[in-house]
């Protein structure tokens, strides 16, 4: 099992486990297997970026590596990038979580690593020893340009004049390329959360709290919340209601059906999305396919079954014909064609795609192993005919998460209860 990278790279609280050690000796590692290859690295607007980049890059330049700096530049742009310059990619960032947890996430030409090449990064962190090598590094603002002029020539033609958007961009890195695409395509455009100061990423604001910028909707005709590193987007129609990626694939999918986008006819999401979501696709002819939690795990699903379109709840939505990878720019411009050529209001919308009551509660525990106890895994069994329940250990935080869905919203709450109280029970022991 791999013990470091998790199911988006490698990712904890800086400081305690993720460390500039860890970093150097990560540059060390992939300059040893990939050097002289030309590595692109940006970054989100945490406090703790720079000082592993710095450490990262010292690691790689130390193996005879290649470097592009891209400054503070959302995850889906370091991985167009990486793509059009056939060339690795690495983010420093932690996405949705709090200034206090960092990540570092690898890509080759645009796609994230498989597990087996984690496995074997790791394996050669562990004995890697320092270079002597000299590498080349260079700041190249150039790299933010290519993503913002590929992203408006893949969506020529869609003319936003006459719509007032908001945008909250979680004081993290869209700040460097959503509020210029919208305005070149004509938007007018509000941004909130945009003055980071290395602390308040993602804090109170931004995809994970919509109650913030849902209290300013007021006049504008869509809302637009990313997180910290903008692969993801949760919407807000005029009236403050919460289009969450669920309800964002659904409708956007039987446009791309109608549009030919859709191949094979399929729609690839996570085991957290609603049957709602399920039911509403099978109606009109789409299968949906579920796989494990994680936009990766999304992506290897899509390009196993040749489909062209799939990704998370929370957000992640992957456009293959677009992007290799979740954009939460492309989702929002997406929906925002749609608005346009069905000439749908966000609240028409909106309601297509009906919601199953669903509960979801994070459980803090000592051993996140203690989502895999038999004891749980019989009680899942027993609630099966009446409830879909999914009890999993997060991939990023010391965390259990209680999924619990069903048609009685009471008995919903009561079952997910159920199973928050005896996996705390469990993880004492």
């Amino acid at each position: 099992m791999k013990n470091l990278f998790g199911t988006d790279g490698i990712r904890g609280i800086y400081g305690e486990d993720l460390t500039d050690e860890l970093a150097y000796k990560l540059g060390l590692a992939l300059g040893e297997m990939y050097g002289p290859s030309l590595f692109v690295v940006g970054h989100d607007t945490r406090e703790s970026a720079e000082p592993l980049q710095k450490a990262l890059v010292k690691g790689l330049l130390e193996k005879g590596a290649r470097v592009k700096l891209a400054g503070v530049l959302p995850t889906p742009a370091v991985a167009m990038v990486s793509k059009l310059l056939d060339c690795f990619g690495i983010v420093i960032s932690a996405s949705h979580n709090p200034y206090q947890y960092n990540g570092i996430k690898v890509l080759r030409f645009g796609f994230k690593l498989p597990d087996e090449e984690e496995r074997r990064i790791e394996l050669v962190m562990e004995n890697v020893s320092k270079g002597v090598e000299k590498g080349s590094m260079e700041f190249d603002p150039h790299l933010r340009e290519l993503y913002i002029e590929t992203l408006l020539r893949s969506f020529q033609g869609l003319d936003l004049s006459g719509l007032k958007i908001a945008v909250d961009l979680a004081n993290g890195a869209a700040i460097m390329t959503t509020p210029e695409v919208l305005n070149a395509l004509g938007a007018n455009v509000t941004c909130f959360s945009k003055e980071p100061n290395g602390r308040n990423i993602n804090e109170n604001c931004g995809s994970q709290h919509p109650e913030f910028l849902s209290k300013r909707m007021k006049g504008f005709d869509l809302g637009i919340l990313h997180d910290g590193d903008a692969d993801r987007c949760v919407l807000l129609g005029e009236n403050s209601e919460e289009i969450h990626g669920d309800k964002i694939m659904g409708v956007v999918a039987v446009q791309l059906k109608r549009e030919g986008r859709l191949r094979n006819d399929t729609v690839v999401a996570t085991i957290m999305s609603n049957k709602g979501l399920e039911d509403y696709l099978l109606d009109r002819g789409i299968k949906l396919t579920r796989v494990k939690v994680g936009d990766k795990y999304v992506l290897e699903g899509m390009l196993q079954l040749g489909a062209s379109f799939g990704g998370e709840r929370s957000g992640h939505i992957i456009f293959l014909d677009r992007s290799t990878t979740g954009d939460g720019l492309i989702t929002a411009l997406e929906f925002l064609r749609l608005m346009l050529s069905t000439g749908k209001s966000t609240a028409e919308l909106s309601k297509e795609v009906e919601d199953y009551p669903q509960v979801l509660l994070n459980v803090p525990v000592a051993d996140k192993s203690v989502a895999e106890h038999p004891t749980l895994k019989r009680e899942i069994e027993k609630n099966l005919e009446r409830f879909r329940i999914v009890v999993r250990a997060s991939g990023t935080e010391r965390l259990v998460r209680v999924m619990v869905e069903g048609k009685d919203e009471t008995e919903v709450k009561r079952v997910a209860e159920e199973f928050c109280k005896l996996v705390r029970e469990l993880d004492r022991g």
